[in-house]
C-alpha cells in the first residue's frame, strides 16, 4: 500500500477522533487503529511547511500562526512558538483538540503481519529483573516508527510476558535482520546499556551470508552523514564521512540455501548469476552504525543473500567497475556537478529495503567483560536435521 500522509489544521474545537474521521471521511474504528498504532501526531501550532508544500497549505500556515491569532490561544501561554511546534503522538481517542492545532496522521502505516504469525515466548532467550533478551525474527521492527509503534517486538514480547511497563529498546537491529536484541525492563538499564554502548563496552557478533567469500581480518569504509537509505560508504577518507569497522574472524563456504528453505522464508531472488555456493562470515562489529555490515559486504563485491537493496548496487558494480563514485576505482568527475550526478547516478542503483529475511544475524552479544553473553541458536539458512 502507497504512503499516504495527510497533514491537517484544526478548524474548530472538539474529539480528535471525531475531527479526523469527518475532515478525512474514514470510519471512526479506523481512525481508533491509526491512534492505537501511534500514527497520528499534533502540535500545538503548525510546524513550517515544507518546500513541497502547496501553495494552499502555505497559505493555510500563515493564517493560523499570525501573531495575532497565536495571542488569542491560551493554552499557549508562557511557550515559545519553537516549542508550541513540537509534535507528540496522540494516544488517547478521547483527546480534546482545540482550533488552531496542527494533526499528522499517518493513514497508511507501514504494516509488520509477521508479527501475528509468531510464537514469541519460543523467541525468548532470557528474562532478568531489569531486562529481556529475544532472538528476534526477521521482517520484524525492534520498536516501531513514527507510524507503527503496536507492531512491534518490544510490545509483542511486553504483552507474551503480561509486563504492566512495556518494554524499551536498548539498541536497533534492522527489520530484515533476526538474532540478539536487549530490551530493557528499566529506564534504570536503559540508561546503563546505552553508556556501555557509547563506551563500546557491548561486543556483537553477527553471521552473515554472502554470495561472494570474504577476506578475514578488519575491514573499513567511511559512511555518508545522511539519516537515509541506501547507506553509502567509502573506502577512502571524506571529511565528515563517519568511520565504519568490522573484523572478519572467519568465512567458510557453505551450501547456497535449498529453493524450500528461501520458499519458507520468503528470502528475495536479488538476480545473482551463480546460486550454488554461499560463504558464511562470522564478523565482530568494531562500530555499529545503521545498514554497516550490509553496505559494507556489497561495498567490497560480497552481498548479502536476499538483501534487495544492496545486492543490486553490487551486480551493477560488477558490470560496470567505474560506476561507483566512492571506490578507488571509479570515474573521475571534473565538477561538482558531475560529482553529483554520478552520486545520483549510483543512489539509483541500489534496491529497495527487504520486507523479508535477509542472510544477516546477530548472532551473539555479550557485555560486563563477557559475563552476560547469549547466543541466537542456528539462523534461518542452517537447516535443522529430522532425527
Amino acid at each position: 500500500m502507497v504512503p499516504r500522509i495527510e497533514h491537517l489544521v484544526v478548524s474548530e474545537d472538539g474529539n480528535v477522533l471525531d475531527y479526523i474521521s469527518k475532515a478525512l471521511r474514514l470510519p471512526s474504528k479506523y481512525v481508533a487503529d491509526l491512534i492505537q498504532f501511534g500514527a497520528i501526531h499534533y502540535a500545538l501550532v503548525c510546524p513550517k511547511p515544507p518546500p513541497t508544500a502547496t501553495p494552499e497549505q502555505v497559505k493555510i500556515y500563515r493564517e493560523v500562526t499570525e501573531a495575532s491569532v497565536l495571542q488569542r490561544r491560551s493554552s499557549l501561554k508562557g511557550k515559545t512558538v519553537r516549542e508550541a511546534q513540537k509534535t507528540y503522538r496522540i494516544a488517547d481517542a478521547n483527546a480534546f483538540v482545540e482550533a488552531g492545532t496542527y494533526l499528522r496522521v499517518h493513514v497508511h502505516p507501514k504494516r509488520f503481519p509477521r508479527c501475528y504469525e509468531i510464537d514469541w515466548k519460543s523467541r525468548i532467550i532470557a528474562v532478568t529483573d531489569s531486562y529481556v533478551v529475544l532472538n528476534k525474527p526477521a521482517a520484524t521492527s525492534v520498536g516501531g516508527s513514527s507510524d507503527n509503534i503496536e507492531e512491534t517486538c518490544a510490545t509483542f514480547v511486553s504483552r507474551v510476558l503480561g509486563l504492566d511497563t512495556p518494554l524499551k529498546t536498548t539498541h536497533q537491529i534492522d527489520n530484515c535482520t533476526e538474532g540478539c536484541l536487549v530490551l530493557a525492563k528499566t529506564k534504570e538499564f536503559c540508561s546503563v546499556f546505552h553508556g556501555m554502548i557509547r563506551e563500546k563496552q557491548v561486543k556483537k557478533l553477527y553471521l552473515a551470508l554472502t554470495a561472494e567469500p570474504v577476506p578475514t581480518g578488519i575491514i573499513s569504509h567511511y559512511m555518508r552523514p545522511v539519516n537515509l537509505a541506501p547507506r553509502l560508504v567509502s573506502r577512502e577518507f571524506i571529511e565528515g564521512w563517519h568511520l565504519c569497522q568490522l573484523e572478519v574472524l572467519e568465512c567458510k563456504e557453505v551450501p547456497w540455501p535449498n529453493t524450500d528453505v528461501v520458499k519458507t522464508h520468503k528470502i528475495e531472488d536479488c538476480e545473482w548469476p551463480s546460486k550454488k555456493t554461499a560463504y558464511e562470515c562470522k564478523i565482530n562489529l568494531l562500530t555499529g552504525k545503521t545498514h554497516q555490515v550490509r553496505a559494507q559486504l556489497a561495498a567490497i563485491g560480497a552481498p548479502i543473500i536476499g538483501d534487495l537493496m544492496y545486492m543490486p548496487a553490487a551486480l551493477a558494480a560488477n558490470s560496470n567497475p567505474l560506476i561507483n563514485p566512492f571506490d578507488k576505482q571509479r570515474k573521475e568527475c571534473s565538477s561538482d556537478g558531475d560529482k553529483l550526478a554520478a552520486a545520483v547516478e549510483w543512489i539509483s542503483c541500489h534496491g529497495k529495503e527487504p520486507n523479508s529475511a535477509i542472510g544477516l544475524q546477530a548472532s551473539q552479544i555479550s557485555w560486563n567483560d563477557g559475563n552476560c553473553s547469549y547466543e541466537a541458536g542456528p539462523p534461518w539458512w542452517i537447516v535443522k536435521k529430522q532425527i
